[in-house]
């Protein structure tokens, strides 16, 4: 079937009239139909999901553009298919969820300590704001207004008037007695937080990791044959290495190397292995390659690496993995240490409790965030 690409140039607004019209019929019908109205070759298709008393909880649509389907072709194509899947979302939305705890009750207002240490810089509304909204993600279906001063620790009349403050700015939504946050939360840090480096989200952590080490730490991704440093904060010491963004260095003779081999399927590892040959960089390197293979199974199995001098003589380092949503090996972190003032044993006991945690908080920024490699 032959259609145009593109709308006429001509074509009319939808008039409020009409689009009572629409509205009408798409309730009638089930489903929606926007041939370009939005945009000039863009068709849609669209049905409704429904919640709890049969309300429109949400759509879910099917986007085409009119060199590929025209909108009768969408319609026959993809109206099945979205009927099943928001079938199947009403389902999921009407099963039972399991109650989450009303979040624990404060021991006191902590902003109220704050404020005393802070004095005039600080500002106690906005901190008991942030709190009542933070409340409100710890209970499915919404709060009370109790429940909010319970968990804020806040008098009812605060809780109150930060609960009506943010449902006029359209942060909250209230329905019999009950405060829910709305999607326009996302709107105060997702977006700009979404655009985010792994390295630039793992920044803050590493500055945490060293004031608490005292040593230096740093986060790489595999690039071929080498791991390429994305972030990086140095300990303050006399004597230091002066390792920048983008260095890199040989993955088979450093600790986040062996994390990243580790971490990829078994056939791809086998290929960067053949690709790029370890080669000696101390009498400490291993290099041959049935060794190698060992070690990196006992680190998929460890979920760390500690490499002792291979690198480099009096560099010792440990790494641990950054996981994406998805389970996969993104990036990973470590810690170096000279061989004299760190044993292996001690980087173990030590430096390794630390380096997980802050491994695990990277993790959990990357999968909040959808955050890019590198």
């Amino acid at each position: 079937e032959e259609f145009p690409a593109l709308p006429d140039a001509d074509r009319a607004r939808v008039s409020a009239e009409e689009l009572r019209g629409r509205a009408e019929a798409a309730r009638e019908r089930g489903w929606a139909l926007d041939d370009q109205l939005i945009e000039p070759g863009l068709v849609a298709l669209a049905v409704p999901v429904r919640g709890g008393g049969g309300r429109v909880a949400a759509a879910l649509s099917a986007v085409s553009h009119t060199s590929r389907h025209s909108p009768a072709l969408l319609r026959e194509t993809a109206l099945a298919p979205l009927r099943e899947t928001a079938a199947a979302m009403e389902a999921a939305l009407a099963a039972p969820v399991e109650e989450a705890p009303v979040p624990p009750v404060l021991a006191a207002d902590p902003t109220a300590e704050a404020k005393r240490e802070l004095g005039p810089g600080y500002l106690q509304s906005l901190a008991r704001g942030l709190a009542v909204l933070a409340s409100l993600g710890g209970a499915p279906g919404g709060m009370s207004l109790a429940a909010v001063a319970r968990a804020t620790d806040l008098p009812r009349a605060t809780a109150r008037r930060s609960l009506l403050t943010l449902e006029q700015l359209g942060y909250v939504a209230s329905r019999d007695g009950l405060f829910t946050p709305l999607p326009q939360v996302l709107a105060l840090g997702h977006a700009p937080l979404s655009r985010l480096s792994v390295g630039e989200l793992a920044q803050p952590h590493l500055a945490a990791l060293v004031s608490e080490l005292k040593e230096s730490a740093s986060l790489a991704v595999l690039d071929g044959g080498d791991i390429r440093y994305v972030a990086r904060v140095a300990a303050s010491r006399i004597m230091s290495v002066t390792i920048t963004l983008g260095t890199r260095f040989p993955a088979h003779a450093t600790s986040m190397g062996r994390v990243l081999l580790a971490g990829l399927t078994p056939e791809e590892r086998e290929h960067r292995l053949a690709a790029y040959p370890p080669r000696p960089l101390t009498p400490r390197t291993v290099t041959e390659p049935e060794d190698l293979r060992r070690i990196l199974d006992e680190v998929a199995k460890d979920g760390y690496a500690l490499v002792d001098q291979e690198l480099e003589e009096g560099l010792r380092s440990v790494a641990a993995p950054v996981r994406a949503a998805d389970g996969r090996v993104v990036a990973a972190v470590n810690v170096s240490l000279h061989a004299g003032r760190t044993s292996a044993t001690e980087a173990r006991t030590t430096v390794l409790p630390a380096l997980r945690a802050t491994a695990e908080r990277i993790t959990a920024d990357v999968r909040a965030t959808g955050a890019t490699e590198g």
